[in-house]
């Protein structure tokens, strides 16, 4: 599977993961199809390096800048945003937090433990260069979790 990101929760860190067989046929846009995978992580953690061997297929590690934009919705703060910058709207690579802006139509993920509606974490665009931005089928992704299970889930519409 391939790391995709990192997101700070409260109670850890979720980390995302999606597969990325060729040619594919994994259902990562699945939440619980096994195609990809999120997990919250606690207690001490530490950074690893890249694997010696394998092959790295996104060649570049960007972080982000998180924009505070007051707006009622994901899609009114990405368009104030870019009005206001001067730029595109797929300047604007997610959300943290807040309420899923659906490209097809609601799917949160219940937790597989409490069996509550599990909490967005955060809204993924796919990133601005096609050489290094993830593969969501043209969509965006959607990364949840529950805070008393500590369980978390990952995927994706177009």
């Amino acid at each position: 599977m391939q790391f995709l990101a990192q997101i700070a929760l409260g109670e850890g860190l979720l980390s995302v993961f999606m597969c990325q067989n060729d040619p594919g046929l994994c259902d990562e846009w699945d939440a619980v199809a096994g195609g990809n995978r999120a997990f919250v992580f606690t207690g001490e953690l530490a950074a690893v390096g890249v694997p010696a061997v394998g092959e790295v297929q996104l060649g570049e590690v960007s972080a982000i800048k998180i924009v505070d934009v007051a707006a009622p919705d994901y899609d009114e703060a990405r368009r104030r945003f870019g009005s206001e910058e001067g730029v595109g709207q797929r300047v604007v690579l997610g959300q943290l937090g807040g309420e899923p802006s659906w490209l097809q139509g609601e799917e949160t993920p219940d937790c597989g433990d409490c069996g509550k509606a599990m909490t967005l974490a955060a809204q993924l665009e796919e990133g601005h260069q096609y050489e290094t931005g993830a593969n969501f089928g043209g969509g965006c992704a959607y990364a949840f979790h529950c805070s008393g299970c500590l369980t978390a889930a990952f995927l994706w519409q177009q």
